[in-house]
């Protein structure tokens, strides 16, 4: 995935994110892009505290596709993923993560929020301790305040 696909994927997600938002949920959004780079086979936006964008949408993809084929698939995200959300899309067999922002970029503007008590371990700290080759590509620090931007109002306002 080139620079372009990466974070024109990335604005897409940070839509679904603040459609998300919209509904009262937490703004996070992912996508699920193809081999090719371009097609996005499936967005999901947080639905709640359990149910992150990042795992309900690696869950889908695994309900819907071989793990081959998801070997090969991205799953672009707004924010990094938190430990719940990259075990899941390491046992969907998915291939790639690409996030916008990381974790402790939430955690530098949310605080110890009690919804959202990030966790402090990196989704390449997780991965490291699997059995296969995750690639991993953020944060895209171009980024980052476009990211950040659905959460100011959000999180101050909860």
């Amino acid at each position: 995935m080139n620079v372009d696909q990466i974070q024109k994927h990335l604005l897409r997600a940070n839509e679904v994110a603040m459609r998300a938002a919209g509904m009262g949920r937490h703004p996070f959004g992912a996508l699920l892009v193809a081999p090719d780079g371009e097609t996005v086979l499936a967005e999901q936006g947080n639905i709640d505290t359990v149910n992150h964008a990042e795992s309900t949408l690696a869950r889908q993809a695994a309900d819907n596709w071989p793990g081959a084929y998801l070997a090969r698939c991205t799953l672009v995200t707004t924010f990094e993923p938190c430990a719940m959300c990259t075990g899941t899309l390491y046992w969907a067999n998915i291939g790639r993560v690409v996030y916008g922002a990381s974790e402790t970029d939430l955690l530098a503007m949310t605080g110890n929020h009690e919804e959202n008590p990030t966790l402090s371990l990196p989704c390449r700290e997780v991965l490291a301790r699997g059995q296969k080759a995750i690639e991993v590509i953020g944060p895209v620090p171009e980024l980052t305040e476009e990211m950040l931007a659905p959460h100011r109002d959000f999180w101050a306002a909860r």
